[in-house]
């Protein structure tokens, strides 16, 4: 529905227009485009990467998939989803999560900061900082939730890895 010159009239668009504009944005979806983060990015997404929150691979997959579409690779014991977002100021590109081929649940993002600007951005924004574990010229960052910061190559990734809890007996 759209307003008319104006007036405060709506009135309908045509119908095979909405359709043209449906092909399109899902034409989009599937070349690749990332789309955009939803408004629960960061408390969901961001909670998660900090190791503030539980790890549930099964919850994230679905929250993944619903705000950006199916995975675009499954490698490396990880589904990869493409993403358009910001994270504590820092943008966004790449969310990975673990699948259940490893003892491990993961959830990662690879972010166009290099890792000691992505440190300075998660500080001023949340107060969590990484201490570098080394004296190299590419340490890792790690925090004392145990979220960790790593070189991939101008850029970084964060992520907060945990084992797997043990199935409950009945």
């Amino acid at each position: 529905m759209r307003s008319a010159g104006g007036t405060g009239k709506l009135f309908s668009g045509n119908a095979s227009g909405l359709s043209r504009c449906a092909c399109a944005m899902a034409a989009l979806c599937l070349a690749g485009a990332a789309a955009a983060a939803p408004s629960t990015f960061g408390p969901v997404i961001g909670s998660a990467l900090l190791c503030r929150s539980h790890l549930d691979n099964a919850y994230f997959y679905s929250y993944l998939s619903t705000a950006f579409g199916p995975s675009y690779k499954h490698e490396g014991g990880a589904y990869w989803f493409k993403a358009d977002g910001n994270l504590w100021g820092a943008p966004v590109t790449d969310i990975m999560l673990s699948d259940d081929t490893t003892d491990l649940v993961f959830v990662g993002a690879v972010s166009e900061l290099a890792p000691d600007k992505l440190d300075e951005a998660i500080r001023g924004a949340v107060g969590v900082r990484h201490d570098a574990t080394d004296a190299s010229a590419y340490p890792m960052r790690r925090s004392l939730p145990g979220s960790r910061i790593v070189y991939f190559k101008e850029k970084s990734k964060i992520y907060c890895a945990q084992y797997k809890p043990l199935p409950t007996l009945r």
